[in-house]
């Protein structure tokens, strides 16, 4: 177990950028691209994670599939606002990462906010959600999930909240997108893209 966690370890550090690297990726998509900044010096493992997948092409190719709006979670106490991509078959998804909560490394679910989805702590592997608006319910200690843990946020969307805003308002049942919108792909992009 500990030459797995090791090698889980060593793979996550080869993804990280040098120290005050900044580091964006281009979402690809059927409706149009968003620019994400990641934040490898504060969320260092949800990075990490994020960009192994990156970097092995595993998003290409992946899609869009799920959307909350207010209005769809009449069964909620507390409602939020995201769309969620990266669906991977099982077999092609890394081993889940440790959770990195909003405590540990600062950052908030804002407006464009990049967060792994998660079952319980520690099972964030693949499968990434982007916050449409404020969504205070999904940091450490918001109520959203009952372990109040939150979710583990560690990039921004800084340009195409309007192709998010679009996705969001494609046609759903029961929260999932009746077409998923395909994600074409996401690389990072470098110095002179």
């Amino acid at each position: 177990m500990k030459m797995i966690m090791l090698t889980v370890l060593s793979a996550l550090l080869l993804s990280m950028p040098a120290a005050g690297e900044k580091v964006i990726c281009r979402i690809e998509t059927a409706a149009g691209d968003m620019l994400i900044e990641v934040y490898p010096e504060k969320a260092p493992l949800s990075t990490a994670n994020f960009l192994r997948y990156v970097d092995s092409g595993l998003y290409n190719g992946s899609t869009f599939f799920r959307v909350l709006t207010a209005d769809i979670q009449p069964d909620s106490e507390f409602k939020i606002e995201v769309i969620q991509g990266g669906d991977l078959a099982e077999e092609k998804c890394f081993p889940p990462i440790a959770h990195e909560t909003t405590k540990m490394t600062g950052l908030r679910h804002l407006d464009g906010v990049v967060s792994m989805a998660r079952a319980a702590p520690g099972t964030a592997s693949c499968s990434f959600f982007i916050c449409v608006g404020v969504q205070p319910e999904l940091d450490h200690g918001g109520r959203r999930n009952p372990d109040g843990q939150g979710f583990a946020a560690f990039g921004r969307v800084t340009a195409g909240m309007d192709t998010v805003k679009q996705i969001q308002a494609m046609e759903q049942e029961k929260q999932y997108l009746k077409k998923p919108l395909l994600i074409i792909s996401i690389r990072r992009l470098g110095p002179k893209d």
